[in-house]
């Protein structure tokens, strides 16, 4: 069965860091291009970053370039999100997930539903408050 389990998510103050974690059985996370997504409050599914398949290839959203980092581990079968200088905006559910389509950059800056990916987690909640 495979399953993407994410954890990391908290409470915390504007400016503040944090890392996701996306636990991956069943499949080996790093074989396949993938993503982290968010939904934030009354807004649709938009895409956080992605990374090609065997750690290639980068990609961020404008408004978090410079301040997260997409990282995979193989030895833990394990996606992670460093995000830093949080903002109010961050707050939001985030979701590991696979794409079905191949990661470019023109990808992330195209609409996204669910049903765009093979695989997702249930997300962690992200909370970015004063």
């Amino acid at each position: 069965e495979i399953q993407l389990v994410e954890s990391g998510g908290a409470l915390v103050q504007p400016g503040g860091s944090l890392r996701l974690s996306c636990k991956a059985s069943g499949f080996i996370v790093t074989a396949y291009d993938m993503a982290w997504i968010r939904q934030r409050p009354g807004k649709g599914l938009e895409w956080v970053s992605g990374i090609q398949r065997g750690g290639g290839i980068t990609y961020y959203t404008d408004s978090v370039k410079g301040r997260f980092v997409i990282s995979g581990d193989s030895a833990n079968n394990t996606l992670y999100l460093q995000m830093n200088s949080l903002r109010d905006e961050d707050t939001g559910v985030y979701h590991c997930a696979a794409p079905r389509k191949v990661l470019t950059s023109t990808l992330l800056q195209s609409g996204i539903t669910f049903a765009d990916f093979h695989y997702r987690g249930q997300g962690t909640q992200v909370t970015v408050l004063s």
